[in-house]
């Protein structure tokens, strides 16, 4: 793999498959009490092509007329996030570098046709924790550069139970996903991809 971006850690592999099994049933408990929605691009109300839901004390969410956007509630039910799978704090805690927990927790499903276009995580107000992030299901394409958009990127293959984490210098890169590979997990039986996203929000 060519060199990444300086503050960019990739850990293939990280979480074993029973770890990972596990980390599905604690998010499906999460989507049953936060179901998953689609969520609209700002000013346009173009929908996005994944669906998500948060957990945590904040959740990150998107509309047309409210833009990006921390809250403490499902912008469908009204109701405030579950918590965070204690997995997660755990992963954090190990990872982060970062004396306090995550705020937020980002759950992303991809069917086989989503992507995710070239974006910073800037919505929040603590830069200096990391943007730690967790790969379930089927494999992605996943491109990541430097603080500009113009910067060069480097595409590799995320697969089930790898993490990555964006911090340091990297914590404002420019980063996506550029398509899903299909039927590459048995993890999720009808397929797809979870991406799990812990996010410190403010100081």
């Amino acid at each position: 793999m060519t060199s990444l971006p300086e503050g960019v850690r990739y850990l293939p592999g990280y979480l074993h498959l029973a770890v990972q099994r596990a980390l599905v049933d604690s998010i499906r408990a999460v989507v049953a009490e936060a179901p998953l929605y689609t969520p609209q691009m700002p000013k346009s109300g173009k929908p996005m092509s994944v669906r998500m839901t948060n957990c945590g004390e904040l959740g990150w969410v998107t509309d047309r007329d409210g833009g990006y956007r921390y809250q403490a509630v499902h912008p469908i039910s009204g109701k405030p996030w579950p918590p965070i799978p204690e997995q997660l704090l755990a992963l954090w805690r190990d990872l982060a570098d970062f004396p306090l927990p995550p705020q937020a927790c980002l759950v992303n499903f991809y069917v086989d046709t989503a992507k995710m276009g070239q974006h910073q995580d800037r919505d929040e107000k603590e830069f200096a924790a990391p943007v730690l992030s967790v790969s379930l299901g089927d494999d992605c394409l996943f491109r990541v550069g430097g603080t500009k958009r113009s910067d060069p990127t480097v595409s590799f293959r995320l697969r089930s139970g790898d993490v990555v984490v964006l911090g340091g210098e990297s914590r404002l890169a420019f980063h996506g996903v550029d398509r899903i590979y299909p039927k590459t997990s048995p993890l999720l039986p009808k397929g797809g991809r979870i991406n799990l996203t812990l996010r410190r929000v403010v100081a």
